[in-house]
């Protein structure tokens, strides 16, 4: 991820100008201009940390003189109680970022350990887990840099990286064929070369693509695992094969010895818990 990015500190900017207002009252009430402490991040539970740049993007937009030492690095798997950031500088400026620093590591971290569970569960099979379009608005960016922290791996960031024709589309434009066909000569038209996915929802539709192809990869939605293991047969490795809908803990190891190549779990960015993280004054 790059911090340098124009859009990521916009992000950071706007959530302190939402917090902060025209100013930290209580701080500015109780804590004397001069003094100075150390402080500490940690972790209240075992978890995957993500999101520790942007904390100290946090504090370096707040006071580039803060000392910020940061004692892991994204990706990092982390044990109940440990420290993960040591700060030292003004007191006043490091209350000024805790909530907003803590807000993006929480959420971060949060979905990078949920990705790492998804990751374990199907370890020592072929299939990667990957994310959707389903996150925060406005916060893709890092939702999307917290899953591959855990381990995973990115689906299109938006509509313009692949084409991925949907259960919509297919109704929209009266089948299949025709929808393989317009997006065939569409990209020919505009000169474009992207990647093209096509759902599909059972294993009639499944015969159809195969007879037009024209595809790079297969999204089965809400197959039976039955309908799975015998969709996969069908495709041979002809096309990569996602398979998508109601995915949990519970059901993706089995879904993964199917033998496909991705798992998309919308879960990962919308259904995440936040990671119990503090900061504390020390002295």
């Amino acid at each position: 991820m790059q911090l340098e990015n124009n859009n990521i500190r916009r992000i950071v900017e706007q959530a302190l100008r939402e917090d902060i207002g025209l100013g930290d009252i209580t701080s500015e009430a109780t804590i004397p201009e001069d003094k100075s402490s150390r402080a500490s991040i940690a972790v209240k539970e075992n978890c995957i940390i993500s999101g520790i740049d942007i904390s100290q993007l946090v504090y370096s937009i707040i006071d580039p003189d803060l000392s910020f030492r940061k004692k892991v690095e994204n990706g990092s798997m982390i044990s109940k109680n440990s420290e993960i950031v040591f700060l030292e500088g003004k007191t006043k400026n490091i209350l000024l970022g805790e909530r907003v620093a803590l807000n993006f590591l929480q959420r971060l971290s949060g979905v990078a350990t949920l990705t790492h569970k998804f990751v374990h569960a199907v370890s020592n099979t072929k299939a990667k887990i990957t994310d959707t379009r389903k996150t925060t608005p406005g916060l893709r960016f890092l939702e999307k840099a917290a899953v591959v922290d855990g381990g995973g791996v990115n689906h299109r960031f938006g509509l313009d990286n692949m084409i991925l024709i949907k259960d919509n589309h297919i109704t929209a434009i009266g089948g299949v064929k025709n929808a393989i066909n317009e997006i065939s000569k569409s990209l020919h038209q505009k000169k474009i070369n992207v990647p093209i996915e096509i759902e599909v929802e059972s294993l009639e539709q499944l015969e159809e693509v195969m007879l037009i192809g024209n595809v790079n990869r297969i999204m089965l939605d809400n197959f039976s695992i039955d309908d799975m293991r015998t969709a996969v047969l069908m495709i041979t490795g002809k096309y990569e094969v996602e398979a998508s809908g109601g995915i949990n803990l519970e059901n993706v190891r089995e879904i993964a010895e199917t033998g496909v190549d991705f798992i998309s779990v919308g879960a990962l960015t919308h259904s995440f818990n936040s990671i119990d993280i503090s900061l504390e004054v020390l002295t």
